[in-house]
């Protein structure tokens, strides 16, 4: 028997992943499972935490997960990229954090592998696809076959940077339409949060398409899921292109803004050079009239002030005349 001083035999027990949630697929439907290590009679999305000390022990012990996926699933980088090895394909692809006070435009990364009878997504912080993934999975959204998991996953992140794209094509129409009318008329320096917004959803976008092109052409992806691959890769160049639309449509607004500040520029240094050479003549009787020297005309005349005047006018006048001759008073 142990004594009091014999140390208690330990067990050893795998970490537990950090699930987040998870759904038993079929044709009935989704229902919530919280089974990890048990298999599954049908198709499985678990979506995981990398900050829980145990994912990525639960991930390396994934016999069925080539090991290039598994370094994937827990690799510290996050661009953009993809792989196929022995018919399991990773991802890794961006979407925007969730942000529960305020609408978050910090990029994240969900990694993901997809096996014939399991879907594992990751991430390390919220994303918000991943909510979105999982209230249509509640709502019966059915998954039978891996290419509609994957299906999903990309259409659910396409569509929330669709809104950001339809938000921001707004807000550069009102911009445009405030321009047009004068009415609280934006600035260049008013745009650079609608092009860098741009340029972040083109990144991603772009990033993404590359992805998707370079899996239609591995050779190793499963023929199931090529139909799948080839439509979310047409889609999300065409999304990528309406970017591209929108930011045209900004780049030509900042252009008549940056023409419209050139023009008033231009206005004012027109009517400070006229107004300059109006009243040099005028300035250059004052100054002679100022030398105090002697033989100076109507400096005995009791309305000499008065004469000096009308000479500046009249020297003023002619300047004008002659201008007007020339035709720089065009305005």
């Amino acid at each position: 028997m142990p004594t009091n001083s014999d140390p208690l035999p330990i067990t050893p027990f795998p970490a537990a992943p950090g699930l987040i949630w998870a759904f038993d697929l079929d044709a009935a439907g989704a229902h919530p499972t919280e089974r990890c290590e048990e298999k599954a009679d049908g198709f499985r999305w678990l979506h995981l935490s990398l900050a829980h000390q145990g994912t990525a022990s639960w991930i390396n012990r994934q016999e069925t997960l080539p090991e290039d996926v598994r370094e994937l699933l827990l690799a510290s980088d996050n661009h953009q990229r993809a792989l196929v090895d022995r018919g399991v394909v990773g991802c890794v692809l961006h979407d925007f954090e969730r942000d529960f006070e305020q609408r978050s435009t910090e990029v994240g990364a969900i990694r993901m592998a997809l096996t014939p009878t399991m879907m594992i997504t990751a991430r390390l912080h919220p994303i918000r696809s991943a909510d979105n993934v999982r209230n249509r999975l509640t709502h019966g959204r059915r998954i039978e076959e891996p290419s509609d998991a994957l299906d999903l996953l990309v259409t659910t992140i396409a569509e929330g940077l669709s809104a950001e794209v339809r938000d921001l094509s707004g807000e550069v129409q009102r911009a445009e339409d405030a321009f047009l009318n004068d009415v609280d008329a934006p600035t260049a320096r008013g745009l650079i949060t609608i092009r860098r917004r741009l340029a972040q959803l083109h990144r991603m976008l772009d990033g993404m398409s590359t992805v998707f092109r370079r899996l239609e052409e591995d050779e190793e992806l499963p023929e199931a899921l090529l139909p799948t691959v080839e439509k979310l890769s047409q889609r999300l160049q065409s999304l990528d292109a309406d970017v591209e639309g929108v930011q045209r449509q900004l780049r030509q607004l900042r252009e008549e803004i940056d023409t419209q500040v050139d023009q008033r520029t231009n206005q004012n240094l027109y009517i400070l050079s006229i107004m300059t050479a109006l009243l040099l003549p005028a300035t250059f009787v004052t100054g002679l009239f100022g030398m105090n020297t002697g033989g100076l005309p109507w400096a005995q005349t009791p309305h000499g002030t008065f004469l000096a005047t009308l000479l500046a006018c009249a020297a003023a006048g002619a300047t004008y005349l002659l201008l007007r001759w020339m035709g720089f008073m065009r305005r």
